[in-house]
This record gives structure tokens, sequence and C-alpha cells, in this order.
């Protein structure tokens, strides 16, 4: 359940803040009278991705054994890639993403027509991108998950709309370079869980037998069916019995994207730590 809702938390407040810089943007131009527009983007960017989610779904539905367990395989490295990407994107745009969306508002209202399709257009890409990601995050995660991880998500999404009104509206202010961080190397925590059980999906479906040779096996002092087993399998993607194939993915994958993660910035391009309403 942590997961879940900690995931949806975080792609919540990205896709908030988006929105109220956006918002803040039109209030402070003029243009107000535009907003409907903007919730236009947004619900056809959350019907997007639910469809999305819905076919996928109901396609798995339809897969004999195997082909399910490719389908978990696939969808757990989608998963990861798109998680993995999106983090370190941040971590890159986080400085310049009010500035750049701030010109594309003015390039949409800047073309002679279309003003409304350009200002639609450019909402549904930037919340469609969050939701697509979520998408895969939760198909791949509910593959593992228990019964109440819809309901963790779905409180993560709605927390995330009270934190980015609160910071829209200035009751709240908040660290965007300190959150991103942290909530980034959670993230790829929880991809390499994705990509190890993804690794396992690939053995049962019959493409993958390579490194089956058990590691280690501790599934008598800690079963991963376990309370704790199931919160730290569901956090850190912890297996009992791991197979050589699945640490070393594991490992090799979460070792050099957190230290490439966290490194810090060439001295030039840092910036002092200071909380910053980005809506302002």
């Amino acid at each position: 359940m942590l997961v879940p809702f900690l995931i949806m938390f975080r792609e919540g407040v990205e896709a908030a803040l988006i929105v109220g810089i956006i918002a803040s943007y039109l209030s402070r131009t003029g243009r107000d009278a535009w907003m409907p527009l903007v919730w236009i983007g947004i619900f056809l960017a959350l019907a997007f991705s639910l469809i999305v989610g819905a076919i996928l779904q109901l396609a798995a539905i339809e897969f004999p054994q195997k082909a399910q367990e490719l389908f978990e395989a696939v969808i757990g490295l989608v998963a990861v890639s798109v998680l993995a990407s999106m983090v370190f994107w941040m971590r890159k745009a986080a400085r310049s993403i009010k500035a750049e969306l701030h010109s594309s508002i003015d390039a949409a209202f800047a073309a002679p027509s279309h003003k409304g399709f350009g200002l639609i257009a450019m909402v549904f890409l930037a919340v469609a991108r969050e939701g697509v990601e979520s998408v895969f995050f939760l198909l791949a995660a509910f593959q593992q998950a228990d019964a109440y991880a819809p309901l963790a998500a779905l409180a993560g999404v709605v927390l995330a709309g009270f934190v980015g009104y609160g910071v829209y509206a200035g009751s709240v202010r908040l660290d965007l370079r300190r959150f991103f961080r942290w909530t980034g190397a959670f993230i790829l925590i929880v991809a390499a869980g994705l990509v190890a059980n993804s690794v396992n999906a690939l053995h049962e479906a019959g493409l993958w037998n390579y490194g089956q040779q058990i590691v280690f096996d501790i599934s008598g002092v800690l079963p991963a069916d376990s309370p704790l087993g199931s919160v730290l399998s569901g956090i850190f993607g912890y297996i009992d019995a791991p197979t050589v194939s699945e640490l070393v993915v594991y490992l090799g994958f979460l070792a050099p994207s957190l230290w490439l993660f966290l490194a810090d910035q060439p001295a030039g391009r840092r910036r002092p730590k200071t909380s910053e309403r980005p809506v302002a």
C-alpha cells in the first residue's frame, strides 16, 4: 500500500504544480477567462490515461498464463523506463520548468488562430505524460500489491491535489529541490525491485533461464509474505530467496542509477537551497 500511495503522491504533486504554474501565469497576465480550457485539457488527459490503463488491463486478462507472465515483465520494464526517465528529467528540468511553461503559454496565445486549442494541447500533454507514467507503474505494482493498493494510490492523488492547491494559494511552502531529490531516490529503489520482479516474470514465461541459482534463502527468518516482508517487498523489492539473476539486475540497476541521481551538480550550476513557490 505504501508504494502506490507515495508514487501517486509524488506524480500528483508534479502534475498539480504544472497546472498551478499555468493557472497562476494566466491570472497574472489577465487571461483568467481561459481557465475553463485548462480544465478541459486536464480532464482529457485523465480520460486518456484511464483508457490506456483499461485497454492494457483488459488485454492482459485474455492472455494465457505464460503470456500473462510476459505481459507482467514487459509492463514492469516499461514502468522502470518511464519512472527512471521521469526522475532524471525532473532533476534537470525543475530549475527551468516554470520559464518553459510560461514561454509555451505565450507561444499558444501568439498564434493568430486556435489559441484555445494550443492551450488545451499544452495542458493535455503535460498532464497526460504524468498520467501515462502512473498507469504503467500502477499496472506493474498492482501485480504484486494487496487489495487496498488502488485505494492507497487514490489517497496519494487526493493528498497531492490538496498540496498542489496549498502551494498555489500560498498556504503551503514546498522545497521542490529537496522534495524531488528524495522522492526521486525512493522511486529508483522501487524501480530496482520492479526490474528484479520482471526478470522473475521472464523466467516464469520460459524466456529467461540463466542465473537461477539461489544466492541465499532467509524465508525461514523473514518470509516475503509476512507483514514485515510484505512492507520490505513493496518498498525495497525485498526477495527472501533471490536468484543470481534477480540480485545482479537489482544491484546493477540500483547502484549506478542512485549514484548518478544523487551526485552533486557541478559547482557552477548549484543554486542555494530555498523554499520556493513555483506558481508565483
